[in-house]
């Protein structure tokens, strides 16, 4: 579509963002000249905007900004690099350069993240260049991991069926390829590749995004029932697989999820996806184009917080989107296929796969890979990398499988597993093993409080809590982020912590085990006193009042503590049950 039609879609001014984009000629900017600046770490805002489609934000260490600007220097500024792995798979010499571009170039650590990807935190800026050419060298990359357009496609690990994993792997490759956007701008910027003659129309720049590409971010995950571990609902296209008689017979859609927010907002809120057809395996690519496009000629470009696809759904209405869908491709999905979703966790420890090969997953707190003085998780990956001759895949809970382990190479890594004492990963109480935390200070800059470095302290207080009740080993999901954005997707979890301000923090109470149900707001503005005060006597309850088989989530809304939330336009309404 031209930029013209697409204005006339989106009467109102457009916000800042789209300019830069407009302006940017395809990504590039200035952001060659930019990086040979040597007066300063930082960039201009600009293209720090256009660097996110790269694959990197700047950002500052905010535990020195004061310290700095009292000795009159600028701030700490460092990047932040996104690696794109889709469906979470690295080789184990993918795994080795990762472990070496850390030790290297970033802070000394690799940060697993919540969409199958791998964050770098601390590099310089006269450091972006090699590490990017690093990182297209092991044939992955950073385009796209960040800024608007399609993001990491997520898929179900799924390390107890590898033969349909293998295939649903596949089709998340196959649509995420195509779905990159087709600019040679990165590979001109940071790999020295050829430059194009700037007379290359529209259609062939970018035939899927055009010249201002998608008004806010666009996520896909692919989840394999029984497991909803990509959390599926909250993707802007959700897929389900569907397996008729032990084959992939296609995919139920799902349309419209997504978790960010502002604080003190009402219009905007996470969402819940909603389910309006089914497709096949040959069909997939075509609706995921397809959906892409409505979103990048319909999406509200005037408020960037208003942008995502779950408001341009909401504003007009699943029937809206379906009949939309429908004419673009020119055939209608079938009806959904029946499905059941039981849990959103990973399955730790050594699990058998089909063809005889072993999987071992690994906790990883946080999806935090560095050594600590008395479990060196990161020089055990890396000497288990060196023997492995499956791959590692990466959980969209931030863990870690060491898969395809062939029986003859089992004992070898059971071995390595017990010199660098990695089963400690495993033996976590079941509540640590269903957290999640974002990155929150100090990189972040929208962190309004701690969410990595605080959620273990916390966790270790409420297992208390819970060894005193007799729910020592009771599996709830709990998630915490440092502000409203959800990039742990905070708003499924059974209990929630969300940054309000330093040591603050609003709670939420109950989300679907499953991920298939929002939670809702229980308590506004509160410190960790308060949070152990208020969980106590709920946790308690729960011990002694809960049904066979009943999850925390489900009992908070029966025992009247929140209600129930299965859209989220009902998410700030105001409860009206009583305690």
């Amino acid at each position: 579509m031209s930029e013209n039609n697409l204005l006339s879609k989106n009467s109102a001014p457009h916000s800042d963002v789209e300019d830069i984009k407009r302006r940017s000629n395809y990504l590039r900017g200035s952001l060659t000249e930019t990086l040979k600046d040597p007066i300063t770490g930082s960039i201009p805002e600009d293209d720090n905007r256009l660097m996110k489609h790269h694959g990197s934000y700047m950002q500052d260490d905010r535990d020195l900004r004061n310290e700095r600007q009292k000795q009159k220097l600028e701030p700490a500024y460092q990047f932040m690099l996104r690696v794109r792995a889709s469906g979470g798979v690295v080789t184990p010499e993918q795994w080795l350069v990762l472990d070496r571009i850390a030790q290297q170039y970033a802070s000394g650590s690799i940060r697993l993240t919540t969409r199958q990807s791998i964050q770098f935190h601390g590099i310089l800026k006269w450091n972006l260049k090699n590490t990017i050419r690093d990182v297209n060298e092991t044939l992955l990359t950073t385009l796209a991991a960040c800024g608007d357009v399609n993001r990491n496609v997520m898929c179900n690990p799924n390390p107890h069926q590898s033969d349909l994993h293998a295939e649903v792997y596949e089709w998340a490759c196959r649509i995420s390829r195509h779905l990159d956007p087709k600019t040679t701008a990165y590979h001109e910027i940071w790999l020295d590749g050829e430059k194009v003659v700037s007379s290359q129309s529209e259609e062939e720049q970018e035939p899927i995004y055009g010249r201002v590409y998608l008004p806010r971010k666009f996520k896909i995950g692919i989840a394999v029932p029984p497991s909803n571990d990509v959390d599926v609902f909250s993707q802007d296209l959700g897929l389900i697989a569907i397996v008729e008689n032990g084959r992939l017979a296609g995919f139920n859609v799902a349309v419209g999820g997504g978790m960010g927010m502002t604080h003190g907002d009402p219009k905007t809120y996470p969402q819940i996806s909603k389910v309006i057809g089914f497709c096949t395996p040959e069909q997939v690519i075509e609706v995921a184009e397809k959906t892409v496009t409505i979103q990048r000629d319909y999406g509200d470009r005037s408020v960037r917080k208003h942008a995502r696809f779950k408001y341009t759904i909401d504003d007009r209405g699943i029937g809206w989107f379906t009949d939309e869908l429908t004419s673009r491709l020119g055939w209608k999905l079938e009806e959904a296929r029946p499905f059941r979703f039981d849990s959103n966790g990973d399955r730790y420890g050594w699990v058998k796969g089909s063809g005889g090969s072993w999987h071992f997953t690994l906790f990883i707190q946080n999806g935090r890979v560095k050594d600590e003085e008395d479990y060196p998780l990161m020089t055990g990956l890396r000497e288990i990398a060196k023997v492995h001759s499956g791959d590692f895949r990466i959980t969209p809970n931030q863990n870690l499988i060491i898969a395809n382990v062939k029986t003859q190479s089992k004992k070898k890594i059971e071995a390595l597993i017990e010199q660098y004492r990695l089963m400690d990963g495993v033996r976590f109480s079941a509540l640590r093993r269903n957290s999640m935390a974002c990155v929150a200070l100090p990189t972040c800059g929208l962190a309004m409080a701690e969410s990595e470095r605080y959620l273990p302290t916390l966790l270790g207080k409420i297992e208390e809590i819970l060894s005193e009740t007799g729910l020592g080993e009771e599996e709830i999901v709990i998630r915490m982020t440092g502000c409203p954005n959800g990039c742990a997707r905070p708003a499924l979890a059974e209990l929630a912590f969300i940054g309000k301000a330093p040591g603050k923090y609003n709670m939420y109470l109950g989300g679907g085990f499953a991920g298939d149900r929002l939670n809702k707001l229980y308590k506004e503005n509160i410190g960790e006193k308060e949070i152990l005060d208020s969980l106590r006597p709920i946790l308690a309850r729960y011990a002694e009042e809960r049904e066979p088989g009943e999850h925390f989530g489900d009992f908070v809304i029966r025992a009247g503590y929140v209600q129930e939330v299965r859209d989220g336009q009902e998410f700030h309404e105001q409860n009206s049950v009583t305690i």
